[in-house]
């Protein structure tokens, strides 16, 4: 998921002092253009109010359910109903999709913003504009957000090569980040739907073959496809194994679309992820495009698809490439940003949630991943002292374990569902076991995050200060 904003200057280390780390994301509270009751200007106004109540809600409810006789037996039967819930999602069966194309193939747009990236958007440019695709049925626009190394003279000379390739350069005083690059360039583009990549994407040749026919069930308003670390191979330097972060983040998205595809074959969840997104036009422009009022715009425009009663498919093949964030202080600031994104959609969108305008099904399965991704990292500081103080285990304990171990099996369901899928893998259970184990440590950096950041945002002003990833193109 790529920053919605760049920075003001091009001067971000990924090896900012770790003094930084916890104040360096928040957002502008400044009005957007109103379009539907899904993006009112006052609809992302007192995020900071909002998150304070949360985080008083939960702290003191923790501290109840341990001072509570009862406290004990609530979290038993709370870990029941999550574990019922955690069992319905293992034994899913994803949906089958229909891979031939029925009548004529509908044109496609291909997105991706810019900005200083010129050690990888020639290499991207060349993939994107080979794809096996009918000639004038897709278009491949590169929105420039006013670079100021040599990305523009990559991309004139490129654009002398390919015909399907459009270039626009935004100016220095364009607002809204990666949203605002999006929104710009929208209504200039022709296609039925619209792809977004990140400047340091690698798809397969086919890829647009194997994506166009999930549309056409009609209630599909957008497609993620799996996103995995950049393997190294003849001419591609990724760093997939470069070292334990790396490895760790390829088996998270293993576990990650492992977990969108169970969700949503069973009606629930489907999420957007930023690289290699397929949205419907139609479902595009019945909220207006893309949030520039937000940090994380994928995972907005998630919540916004789903409230306006389309589904996201989310599917292992085929999946695009990127390079993996290489040390810890960098996954830092992506996660951070990531999670308070991902924690701000409920703040914007807590009434229509609760009016049930989703639907019963995806209400539920969104409630359920609230409370373990959000709620209860949040109540495990205040969890961890009182347990310290009194001398006994703490009394989240019992959901705190349920939720590790549908991680472990997650991650191990979707690392084996790659090997089955990918002949070649060689990959024994034994090796698949050893991923499991490492991708669990690696993931445990996420309670840390998901704690700080709901804490963080109540107690800290808003500010727009943002980074993005830094694309080096050689792996290192």
């Amino acid at each position: 998921m790529p920053a919605n904003s760049w920075p003001d200057n091009d001067s971000y280390k990924e090896l900012d002092p770790l003094n930084s780390l916890l104040s360096d994301l928040s957002v502008t509270e400044e009005s957007v253009v109103e379009t539907r009751d899904l993006s009112l200007p006052s609809r992302f106004q007192g995020r900071r109010g909002k998150a304070a109540l949360v985080l008083t809600i939960v702290w003191s409810s923790t501290l109840a359910l341990h001072l509570a006789s009862w406290g004990s037996l609530f979290i038993l039967g709370l870990t029941t109903l999550l574990g019922i819930h955690a069992l319905v999602i293992v034994f899913a069966k994803p949906r089958r999709y229909q891979k031939e194309i029925q009548g004529e193939l509908p044109l496609i747009s291909i997105l991706v913003a810019a900005k200083n990236e010129e050690a990888v958007i020639g290499k991207l440019v060349k993939n994107l504009c080979n794809l096996e695709y009918p000639n004038g049925q897709y278009e491949v626009w590169i929105i420039d957000d006013h670079s100021s190394d040599k990305t523009p003279d990559v991309l004139a000379e490129l654009a002398q090569e390919y015909g399907n390739l459009k270039v626009i350069r935004r100016s220095a005083q364009a607002t809204g980040g990666k949203s605002g690059a999006l929104n710009q360039v929208l209504p200039l583009t022709k296609g039925e739907i619209i792809a977004v990549f990140d400047a340091d994407a690698q798809v397969a040749s086919d890829l647009l073959l194997q994506v166009v026919p999930l549309f056409q069930r009609e209630k599909v308003g957008a497609v993620q496809v799996r996103k995995a670390i950049l393997q190294a191979e003849p001419g591609a330097n990724g760093n997939a194994k470069k070292n334990f972060w790396t490895k760790g983040q390829m088996a998270e998205m293993a576990l990650d679309t492992w977990f969108q595809q169970q969700r949503a074959a069973l009606g629930g969840i489907g999420e957007l992820r930023g690289n290699g997104q397929f949205v419907r036009r139609a479902a595009l422009e019945s909220f207006g495009g893309w949030n520039e009022e937000t940090i994380t715009d994928d995972l907005d425009m998630t919540f916004r698809l789903h409230l306006d009663n389309w589904d996201i498919e989310c599917v292992f093949y085929p999946f695009v490439q990127e390079e993996g964030v290489t040390n810890a202080i960098a996954l830092w600031h992506q996660r951070n940003r990531w999670a308070e994104g991902g924690y701000q959609r409920y703040l914007d969108y807590w009434d229509l949630i609760l009016k049930n305008r989703m639907g019963t099904r995806k209400t539920w399965d969104l409630l359920m991943f609230l409370l373990t991704m959000y709620i209860l990292p949040t109540a495990a500081i205040p969890d961890l002292l009182i347990s310290l103080a009194r001398h006994r285990l703490p009394i989240l304990a019992p959901v705190t374990t349920l939720s590790v171990a549908m991680s472990v099996v997650g991650m191990y369901a979707g690392l084996k569902r790659i090997r089955q899928e990918q002949k070649f893998n060689v990959s024994t259970p034994f090796v698949l076991l050893l991923q499991t184990v490492r991708g669990t440590l690696y993931m445990l950096h996420w309670l840390v995050v998901m704690s700080s950041t709901t804490a963080r945002m109540s107690v800290r002003p808003k500010r727009l200060k943002w980074v993005k990833t830094v694309h080096t193109g050689s792996g290192h």
